[in-house]
């Protein structure tokens, strides 16, 4: 997939005050939600996830996960099972935090329409849920790796920070994401996607000015999102980054 998204429309006009209408006392659902967002005749299955102990008088932050190419369908819920929905479900990860889970049609990429579509359900949740719109958080694994490479260079200044597991990017789109905090992960015997994928971004950001932070995972195949999802020090430093303080502290290194 070409890291080079064309989005024609730019989506994420998140109002601040966005949030769920509720009764004093209404109880608010948790857990997976299975969602669906109808764009032109087409109808498209996502996940969401909404945090326990979620409540709509304060804006929760947001992240857009982005699945690998084995999660492509319309049934909604595959892209959960892999990566850190599978985090979630298995081994007790709780982010406090909104996250959304589209899935991208089979033989495409997160390119194009389906850039759109996920920017699309992130919109339709901003307007049911409180979502803090200085903290929304890119993120993806091997084709969703590449999708956050790319919908990150697209729109720079809509995400707070960007988090790209065994994808590939474009080097010659660094200089847009310099400003970004960026935190890269990929596996040191990855096979399906080389690891020089990843050290060249990060040279490439680093020559532009970025300030990002990279974990090569010694004799870690492809599937390095599992080592990624797990590292408590990756969630600490995910939910300090703000479009509200950016460029105020460093990001990391």
């Amino acid at each position: 997939m070409s890291s080079s998204i064309m989005i024609t429309t730019l989506l994420l006009t998140i109002p601040p005050s966005a949030a769920q209408d509720s009764r004093p006392g209404e109880r608010i659902a948790a857990g997976f939600l299975l969602r669906s967002l109808t764009i032109g005749n087409e109808t498209f299955q996502y996940a969401l996830w909404v945090p326990p102990g979620y409540n709509p008088d304060k804006p929760w932050p947001l992240i857009l996960f982005l699945h690998g190419s084995g999660e492509r369908g319309s049934d909604g819920l595959l892209q959960t099972d892999v990566g850190l929905g599978a985090i979630i479900r298995r081994n007790g990860l709780r982010p406090p935090a909104l996250i959304v889970f589209p899935q991208c049609r089979r033989d495409k990429d997160w390119g194009g329409e389906m850039a759109k579509m996920a920017l699309r359900c992130v919109e339709e949740t901003a307007r049911d849920y409180a979502v803090d719109p200085d903290r929304l958080y890119l993120t993806g694994l091997s084709l969703g790796g590449a999708g956050t490479w790319g919908i990150g260079a697209a729109l720079p200044d809509r995400f707070a920070a960007l988090v790209p597991v065994c994808g590939f990017g474009n080097p010659n789109e660094a200089a847009k994401l310099a400003a970004v905090p960026t935190w890269v992960f990929h596996g040191g015997a990855d096979d399906r996607v080389p690891v020089q994928r990843a050290r060249d971004m990060v040279e490439a950001i680093r020559k532009a000015g970025g300030n990002i932070r990279y974990s090569e995972l010694p004799g870690v195949g492809h599937n390095s999102w599992d080592d990624a999802y797990k590292n408590a020090e990756l969630w600490k430093w995910l939910f300090a980054q703000s479009l509200a303080n950016r460029g105020a502290k460093p990001t990391g290194g």
